[in-house]
């Protein structure tokens, strides 16, 4: 009888986003976790944190009796140290800048691409049969870029962003009505910002529509809430949100790592029938995929209201130009 191998779920980039993912991996002991990231340096140390978060994870992990392998790894900007990325089953992509005062978005889109190809390059080189989760910003550009870079199929590459988006939906839609979540069915589409398709002719409580359920002012005012979720907790914390990202990568990865066949919003690329379908073509965007242990493996086929397709038309040529933007600047 052969030595049974625990999965293996690496993260590259061990932020707060990262180290959220890393901790909930840990707490349900659904695979053993690598970590990487680079050093902080200051004037006189250089800290190898992601070492001390995979230590102090292990630690947690154990003090709550479970078992699981973590450790960190810490890297080079130009790609050195990845080769412990061999034999993962699943990588998460977190790395990535934020934008900072003076930065144009060309900027902020040459350096977060080049940093997608540095990963992307060393994932096809030591992890070529892993499925890969994009978490960068912005994310359907680049899962885009990833998918281009690695050369892996179409089905191995996935952004997280729909089930974030949903999520938050969720919460809101729970908070005003007093009802559980579990009670809530709904997704939201589209790209991951301002131009998110929440699809209210397939969302309901309990079976109600949430059209009978909400005025019209109401339901416009929390999918505002939802679309600016991100930057309403950036303004209460003057940081980004990290312990709901960390969760939906997380339900994502339980999904492939248990073969679950779970319906979930997520980034992929569309062509053939699914780009007809949704009159989208080579672009990766947010849809209700099968996600299972090979990945996404079907892309569901909703029919979009008259309203709801201006929404998904005007999601899809934004993500359009932010991906032939970086074929502009010759970054893929």
């Amino acid at each position: 009888m052969g030595e049974y191998q625990r999965p293996t779920v690496s993260i590259i980039g061990a932020g707060n986003v990262g180290e959220h993912v890393a901790n909930l991996i840990a707490i349900r002991e659904l695979a053993n976790i690598k970590m990487f990231d680079l050093p902080r340096k200051t004037e006189d140390k250089t800290f190898e944190v992601v070492k001390g978060k995979a230590l102090d994870i292990k630690q947690m992990a154990t003090s709550l009796g479970v078992d699981v392998d973590v450790k960190g790894y810490t890297v080079t900007p130009d790609g050195q140290g990845y080769e412990p990325l061999r034999n993962s089953d699943i990588v998460v992509i977190t790395a990535g800048f934020p934008r900072r005062p003076g930065m144009s978005r060309d900027d902020l889109l040459t350096a977060n691409v080049n940093i997608i190809r540095t990963v992307s390059e060393r994932i096809a080189l030591y992890a070529p049969n892993a499925t890969v989760i994009v978490v960068s910003n912005p994310v359907d550009v680049l899962t885009y870029a990833t998918l281009k870079i690695t050369g892996f199929s179409k089905n191995k590459v996935l952004g997280m962003a729909g089930v974030l988006d949903t999520a938050r939906f969720k919460a809101f839609i729970a908070m005003e009505l007093k009802v559980s979540v579990k009670n809530i069915n709904c997704y939201v589409l589209g790209s991951h910002g301002d131009d998110m398709v929440p699809l209210l002719s397939a969302s309901n409580v309990g079976g109600i529509p949430l059209t009978k359920l909400f005025s019209k002012e109401k339901l416009e005012e929390l999918i505002n809430r939802t679309k600016f979720g991100g930057g309403e907790i950036v303004n209460l914390m003057g940081t980004s949100a990290y312990h709901a990202p960390g969760s939906s990568v997380v339900e994502m990865i339980e999904a492939i790592l248990r073969d679950k066949k779970e319906i979930l919003p997520c980034s992929v690329y569309l062509e053939g029938e699914d780009a007809k379908f949704y009159n989208a073509y080579d672009v990766c965007i947010g849809l209700p995929v099968k996600v299972g242990a090979h990945g996404w493996e079907e892309v569901v086929k909703l029919e979009l209201s008259e309203e709801e397709k201006k929404m998904w038309e005007s999601s899809v040529k934004s993500v359009k130009e932010g991906i032939n933007r970086i074929k502009e600047l010759k970054l893929i």
